[in-house]
Parts: C-alpha cells; structure tokens; sequence
C-alpha cells in the first residue's frame, strides 16, 4: 500500500537542502553565538545571515525578527508581552473565537491575571467582520490579536483593515502567521501589524524554531531573563542548526513561491473535482470561504460518518489527514472553530482536514479519493 500524507497543515517532512544546510552547525561549526573567539564568530556570522535572508521574505529589518522555539512560543511572547508592556493604559484585549490554542490558552491565562478578554464571533465561513472587531473596542483596549488564515478552515482574516483600526485607535495588533507565512506574500513595513509570529515546521524546515516579529516602535516586555541573546528580548542559546534550516527553507520557497501556491492550489481542487465525481452532492460539504482562504488546505465534513471512525479508517488505508478536534480521554471533541462558525453538528461531527504540500501529486489525489469511497460506502453501509 502507498502511503499518503495529507496533513501539512500539522508539519511538512523538511527539505533535503535544509537538512543538509543544518548539518555544518552540529558538527564543525559547533559554536554558541555568543562567544567571541572563532568558533563563535562561526555560528553569529550563521545567525546574522539567517536573520537577514527571513527578514527579507517578510519584508522586515532584521532588528525586529526575534527567533524563538517554534509558532506557540511566538504567539505566546506577543500577548504576554504586549500585555504586560501596555498594561499601564488598559486591561482589555480582543480576539476572536477561531483562534489557535496558542493564542485562546494564553488569553485564558491572561484572564486569570487580571486582564479582560473579548472573544469576538465568526460568521459561517469562519471569517471576522471588521465591525465586529470595532464594537468591541473599549477605551482600555490595548491589543488586537487575529490569525491571518485559519489552521483548520484555511479562511483568511481582513488583516490590512483590522490593523488599519488598530492604528488608528492606538492599540497594539498581533497576527498569527504560521500558516500563511508559507504561501501568502506578506510585506510587513507595509502592513499596520506589531507583532507577526512565525514557524518553519510549516514550510519544510526543522520543528522547534520559529519567529516572532515585533515592531520597531512596538511596545513589548520579555518573557524570560538571563542573557542577552536576541536583544534581550528572548535570552538562552540560539538553536543555531534549526535557524539555519528555517533560513534555508524561506529561500528555497522564495525560489518559487508561486509554482509551490499553484501546485497546492490545484491538488486542492482536484481532491474536490474528485470527490464530486465519486459521491453525490449529499455526501460532502466543504467548510470554509469559497475565496478568502489558504491554497493548501481543505476541511470536509461527510454528514452521516464521524470524524473519529473516518480518520481511523482513512489511516488503515494509509491516508494521513487531520481533523482540528482536541482528544480527551480517548475521544474528539468537536473542533472549537467548526462551532464558532455555527455549523450544523452533522457538519461539526463529521469533518475531516486534508493538506497538501510538494511532495503531493495528483495521482495520490485520485488515489485518496477512491480510498475516500470506499471507506464512506463501507461506513454507511454498517450504518
């Protein structure tokens, strides 16, 4: 049986090229970026690189990119320490319910310390409304935080004109981008964003490195102390390998940004056309925005079949994909994002992502549909 990932949305398998630009790092280039006799000067001259070439995919200096241990951690240092650095002029931050858990989990936290959430709603295609987020703006409102496209849904969220508010009203505007930053162009000095996080696990780079983009002007405090690594603004010993896989696969993307979008775009469709040609319109229904949306990914709900009992048999077939459910106690809440959108719970109870990446081609996208067929018709033929 061949194999087939689906679910590039969670991780990509990383590059050869970026594996091969990480291996100097572990073997003779060894040095911690801080020292400053040759082997240091090694990993610093490595660091200084990486940090150009990202800065200049995101169109940002490199003095506001700050490395970091992946896209929770960046998510998590832009609340806190947009929090805690404004605190002084208010207490209250917005966002909106379809959040990742990086971002949903630390607003929790910050309720607990003392702060005040406003958790604003989607409409059914898992998108925000921009007056939405302007009523629920306080005088003691001091950070704005929304995702650019949605990790489930793949919907994407009016960023320009939401920061465009957000100057406007002097409030500090963080925007999640660790979907996007693979297949969006993104301009940072000409957006109105603060703080921008990043990951490059979703790019064919190494886990456990990321980035978070903070403003020049932008106010911000630091999570940790202890050295003087990244500014200050992010102490301990960088991950000198790790960053220079996530410069490598920023570089091998920026070759070719467009063929890699087209390419995702087109199997996405293709896994549609497919599965209109198998099932009938009755069986399938696609989640998301018909538009405003991510080119890689696709969420699907089969009415009638559960999210669990899909998935597991999708895997016995050797489809990986992926549903945005959390599992407790051995069994799939329904996605907080499907519920946000107001979905049915035939919908919300049966959906499934699917992801593409390069390593995809459309003989595995008729090869997954067929499977798809099967796996339906033996399903609920048992119902």
């Amino acid at each position: 049986m061949n194999l087939i990932y689906l679910d590039h949305a969670a991780t990509t398998p990383v590059h050869p090229e970026v594996v091969e630009a990480m291996m100097p790092y572990w073997t003779n280039s060894f040095g911690n970026a801080s020292s400053t006799h040759w082997a240091g000067r090694d990993a610093k001259s490595a660091l200084n690189e990486a940090r150009d070439r990202i800065a200049s995919f995101v169109g940002c200096a490199p003095s506001e990119l700050v490395f970091t241990g992946g896209g929770t951690e960046s998510d998590n240092m832009a609340l806190f320490g947009a929090a805690e650095a404004n605190r002084a002029r208010g207490n209250h931050i917005v966002t909106t319910q379809i959040e990742h858990h990086a971002v949903l989990h630390a607003c929790e936290r910050l309720e607990r310390l003392g702060y005040e959430v406003t958790y604003v709603p989607v409409d059914e295609y898992g998108r925000v409304s921009v007056d939405d987020i302007k009523s629920a703006l306080r005088p003691d409102t001091i950070l704005i935080s929304v995702m650019y496209g949605n990790n489930e849904v793949g919907t994407l969220q009016p960023i320009e004109a939401i920061g465009a508010l957000a100057r406007e009203k002097g409030i500090a505007f963080h925007v999640d981008a660790v979907q996007a930053l693979a297949y969006m162009p993104l301009h940072l000095h000409a957006l109105p964003v603060d703080f921008m996080s990043f990951s490059a696990h979703k790019l064919n780079g190494p886990k456990g490195v990321g980035a978070l983009y903070i403003a020049k002007n932008a106010r911000f405090v630091p999570l940790g102390y202890g050295g003087s690594q990244e500014r200050k603004r992010r102490p301990g010993t960088e991950n000198t390998p790790a960053i220079a896989g996530f410069a490598k696969a920023v570089e091998l993307f920026d070759r070719a940004r467009y063929e890699k979008k087209h390419h995702v775009e087109t199997l996405r469709q293709e896994l549609v056309n497919e599965l209109e040609k198998r099932l009938s319109p009755d069986d399938f229904i696609v989640n998301g925005h018909p538009s405003e949306r991510l080119p890689h990914i696709l969420n699907v709900s089969f009415p009638g079949v559960s999210t669990e009992s899909m998935l597991m048999n999708l895997d016995l077939a050797g489809v990986a994909a992926a549903s945005g459910s959390a599992c407790t106690s051995g069994s799939l809440e329904v996605s907080h994002v499907l519920k946000a959108m107001g979905l049915s719970e035939a919908r919300t109870s049966s959906a499934i992502r699917f992801s593409f990446g390069a390593s995809n081609d459309s003989a595995q996208i008729r090869e997954t549909a067929s499977r798809v067929e099967t796996v339906i018709r033996r399903l609920r033929s048992i119902v």
